[in-house]
């Protein structure tokens, strides 16, 4: 099962996938996306570590994440990527756009082809007004259409707010109410 787990910051959404990773009882591997560029990012990550269970393995994959999404999914892992926004930042301020494009490529390419539990942590950002700075408004149309693309491949579709679940998509529940039609 994909799930793809949205919300702002301090939302509670890294929270609820850590929950969910803990609740599906097989072996994680957690694949941190940020990068420590500057004090407040360290002191963030520094509490993400803090949280995590020491059982659960640890990757770094901040700019190519198709390549170890592939190395670590297999059916009796659960994967938490967290979070894919990090990870277009990362992308969006290479000097070599080839490589946005091809890692971006690359990762959409390969979610259909992963076996095994997979929970998708990212900032929902484009709820407002349109930034007025061009790289913030390309980071919020990346991040738009990366959601979307995600959520297509997904089962389930949560957005956190306040650290309140909603669930926006959920497969089983779908299927079973479009039979009962």
């Amino acid at each position: 099962m994909k799930q793809l787990i949205l919300g702002g910051v301090r939302s509670g959404k890294s929270h609820l996938a850590e929950q969910a990773a803990v609740e599906s009882a097989l072996t994680v591997t957690y694949i941190a996306t940020a990068l420590p560029s500057d004090e407040a990012m360290q002191h963030r990550i520094a509490l993400h570590r803090q949280r995590r269970p020491e059982s659960w393995a640890v990757a770094e994959a901040p700019y190519a994440l198709a390549t170890c999404l592939k190395q670590y999914a297999s059916t009796e892992r659960c994967l938490l990527v967290d979070c894919l926004t990090s990870w277009l930042t990362n992308l969006l301020c290479v000097e070599n756009q080839t490589q946005f494009e091809k890692e971006l490529n690359a990762f959409l390419e390969t979610l259909p082809t992963l076996p095994g539990r997979i929970i998708f942590v990212s900032n929902e950002t484009s709820m407002g007004i349109v930034p007025l700075g061009e790289l913030t408004r390309r980071f919020c149309d990346e991040a738009g259409l990366l959601h979307q693309a995600v959520a297509q491949q997904c089962e389930q579709v949560i957005l956190c707010i306040a650290g309140l679940p909603h669930i926006l998509k959920n497969e089983s529940v779908e299927s079973l109410t479009t039979k009962e039609k």
